[in-house]
This record gives C-alpha cells, sequence and structure tokens, in this order.
C-alpha cells in the first residue's frame, strides 16, 4: 500500500469520486452526499491537497470549444541515446498533449490533437522526422465511448454507476 492508502479512507475516496465528478460542487453539497459535517469536507479536502492527493482543479474543455477535432495516438520506438532530445523536441510541438514513456515494443506514448486531419498528418510527419525516432506507429481516434479522466457520466466514477449510487 503506498503512502495515499495511508492517508485515505472509505470517506475520502467517495469524497475524492465526487469531486472528480464535479469540482464545483459545494461543501454543503458534498456533505450531504457523503453523510457528513460540512466541516469534515473542508477539512478533509485541505488535508488531500496538503498530502498532495489533489494536485489541482482544472476546466476540461468540450473539443468542439478547443478546436481539436482530430486525435491521434502515436507510439514511438527512439533512439535511447537521443532520448532526452527527442523528448524535448516532442515537448515544443503544442499539438501534443500527452507524453509517456512504456514498456513494450515502443518507448514513448503521445495523444496529438489538432482542428483537421491534414494538421495531424503534417504534426505525425514532423514527429517522424525528429533526429531518434526509429519507428513509428499511429491510430486516428475515431469515436469516444467513454472518459473517465474528463467525462462527468456514471462511468466516470472509480467502480462505474455503482460508485455513483453509492455516493447519493
Amino acid at each position: 500500500m503506498g503512502w495515499l492508502g495511508k492517508i485515505f479512507d472509505e470517506i475520502d475516496r467517495r469524497l475524492v469520486a465526487l469531486l472528480q465528478s464535479n469540482a464545483r460542487q459545494s461543501t454543503v453539497e458534498l456533505a450531504r452526499r457523503l453523510g457528513v459535517a460540512r466541516s469534515t469536507v473542508h477539512d478533509r479536502i485541505r488535508r488531500l491537497e496538503k498530502a498532495g492527493a489533489i494536485l489541482g482543479y482544472q476546466v476540461v474543455l468540450a473539443r468542439d470549444v478547443t478546436g481539436a477535432s482530430a486525435q491521434s495516438i502515436v507510439l514511438l520506438s527512439i533512439s535511447q541515446k537521443q532520448q532526452r532530445s527527442v523528448i524535448e523536441a516532442l515537448g515544443r510541438l503544442p499539438e501534443i498533449k500527452l507524453c509517456h514513456t512504456v514498456s513494450g515494443e515502443y518507448d514513448l506514448f503521445l495523444l496529438i490533437e489538432t482542428p483537421q486531419l491534414e494538421d495531424l498528418d503534417a504534426v505525425i510527419d514532423e514527429v517522424t522526422s525528429i533526429a531518434g525516432v526509429t519507428r513509428s506507429q499511429s491510430f486516428i481516434l475515431l469515436a469516444k465511448k467513454f472518459d473517465r479522466m474528463t467525462d462527468r457520466g456514471p462511468l466516470a466514477q472509480p467502480g462505474g454507476s455503482a460508485a455513483v449510487r453509492a455516493a447519493d
């Protein structure tokens, strides 16, 4: 069990699930849904923030607002001697929204977003021309079925729709 496991109890888990589904809920509403005092919710949020469990709050924009209508997952194999320079070059491309190192056949996992497919094609060409990139595989994202990172629907809750019912 990691250090967060020592901090999190069932109320913390439910509180975090509620905040993940809608971080704009008032402490009064959160307290009502959790069956605890408002001061308990306030204290727990502060403790979770101080402990580094809650890193911040953000606005998640709809894709049509951001202009990102074309998305791709790109897997890259890179020369390990050039890893730092490859990652620095990738970091200069604002269309790359996410970059992770991964295990397995490839070294990096990228999420790229652009307004149009033609722009996406150009960014992928730019990525694959970076010195040190030895191989790539691209996947155009067609339709989102659910997204636990940004959706507010029942599937966004840890444990799926049952967690929403348990939190109410």
